[in-house]
């Protein structure tokens, strides 16, 4: 199954060398180009993309009020940010206005394919610097009333979670453990189920307050 994009980036040029890189990718199907957040919404509502790939900084409507509405009016569109800023501030606009992921545009078209496909799939995709800043931001949280205590983890599973942490994809944490992508899809899942949290991003952000790694 391939993956339909959308490219959203008011830089043309950037656009068409996107589109291009993409194209030859056997797993993805770029459906169309948006110039800017409003144009985006227009076009997932009628070509109905798996994923929207999304710049931040545009005129009329920028990524991040574009990503808010595509969650409101097209939750299944979903939206993975690729900018060249990783500001705290757009990092954790973006994640809250509902991306599934935020890149930068320096990364490699095999890590892009790659997130394009987790993105479809609804996992959470995030450049480790991002990760990085999520973790920070949670340690310098307020301590909050006590969750529920948790199933623990087994040793293999702690492994997944800090990988995670690092924003790895499933296929490359299973490069890293040597194993199937489909165990480490289960024992994501497992995770997820242990942690009492829905994605990605909430596993390793719990897993930090819990001290885990």
């Amino acid at each position: 199954m391939t993956v339909r994009v959308l490219i959203v980036d008011d830089q043309a040029l950037f656009r068409e060398a996107l589109a291009t890189l993409l194209e030859v990718q056997p797993e993805i199907d770029v459906v169309g180009e948006a110039a800017n957040g409003e144009e985006a919404v227009r076009l997932c509502a009628e070509l109905r993309p798996d994923v929207a790939l999304m710049d931040l900084r545009m005129p009329v409507l920028d990524g991040i009020a574009a990503t808010a509405r595509l969650r409101a009016e097209q939750p299944g569109v979903r939206v993975l940010a690729l900018t060249t800023f990783d500001d705290d501030e757009d990092v954790f606009a973006a994640l809250r206005a509902g991306a599934v992921g935020y890149l930068l545009k320096d990364v490699s078209s095999t890590r892009l394919v790659e997130a394009l496909v987790a993105a479809q799939r609804g996992e959470s995709v995030l450049q480790p610097s991002v990760a990085a800043k999520l973790v920070a931001r949670v340690a310098r949280l307020p301590a909050e009333t006590p969750r529920p205590s948790v199933t623990p983890l087994s040793d293999r599973e702690l492994e997944v979670v800090r990988l995670l942490a690092d924003g790895r994809s499933n296929r490359e944490i299973a490069k890293t453990l040597f194993l199937a992508e489909g165990t480490v899809k289960n024992l994501v899942t497992s995770v997820l189920s242990k942690l009492q949290v829905r994605d990605r991003t909430q596993a390793a952000l719990r897993a930090k307050e819990l001290g885990l790694f």
